[in-house]
């Protein structure tokens, strides 16, 4: 089995000819899409996925295995990276954006953990992966606003690579959501929060 080429409505962000562009989604269905040196046998559950008929994809971005599903804010951007300035330098900065515009929704306790997490007390709120093509940098994340982190653990195993702040634990310890932790927001709530951010960084 092979998975599909990516194809998902943040991927026109990719093709466009301007910088400085983003694109905030609510998935209609479920999915899963591998990072880019994943492979279906070493990252999923194959069997269960294709029992549940659930669409997989392959983006072109490092980073591990998603699911995404419509209980999830999914979003990209695209940057003109200057000459000599790192990557790291943009999860920095977007993540201090996203922080700081989620906040005004009441939600505490948010930090950046590993090279790119969001977090609440210790636990994975949002995850993301980069893809850097010459002086073009294309980045995409997905925040969990409710869905059951055991959807997660039901289709993806143990990922190869795991932050240090991970320390091991399985996706059901390790994976939150905003509603699990008492923020009963909803997703349009969440993607105005992450237009307002990326809408900052673009300029």
């Amino acid at each position: 089995m092979e998975p599909l080429k990516y194809d998902l409505p943040d991927f026109s962000i990719m093709e466009q000819v301007d910088s400085n562009n983003f694109f905030v989604w609510q998935p209609d269905d479920l999915y899963i899409v591998l990072g880019r040196a994943n492979s279906i046998e070493k990252a999923l559950h194959m069997q269960v996925a294709q029992e549940d008929n659930v669409k997989i994809f392959k983006r072109p971005t490092g980073g591990e295995s998603v699911v995404l599903s419509p209980q999830m804010v999914v979003f990209s951007a695209r940057f003109t990276k200057k000459q000599g300035e790192k990557p790291g330098v943009f999860f920095n900065l977007i993540n201090s954006c996203l922080i700081e515009e989620l906040s005004k929704l009441g939600i505490e306790n948010l930090s950046s953990k590993g090279i790119s997490d969001l977090s609440i007390g210790g636990k994975k709120i949002m995850g993301s992966s980069m893809y850097l093509k010459g002086d073009l940098l294309f980045y995409h994340a997905v925040i969990n606003v409710s869905e059951d982190v055991s959807k997660i653990s039901k289709y993806l195993k143990h990922p190869s690579k795991e932050p240090d702040y991970r320390k091991g634990r399985s996706h059901d310890e390790f994976v939150t959501s905003l509603h699990k932790e008492g923020y009963l927001v909803d997703n349009k709530k969440v993607m105005r929060c992450v237009e307002s951010a990326l809408s900052r960084l673009g300029k």
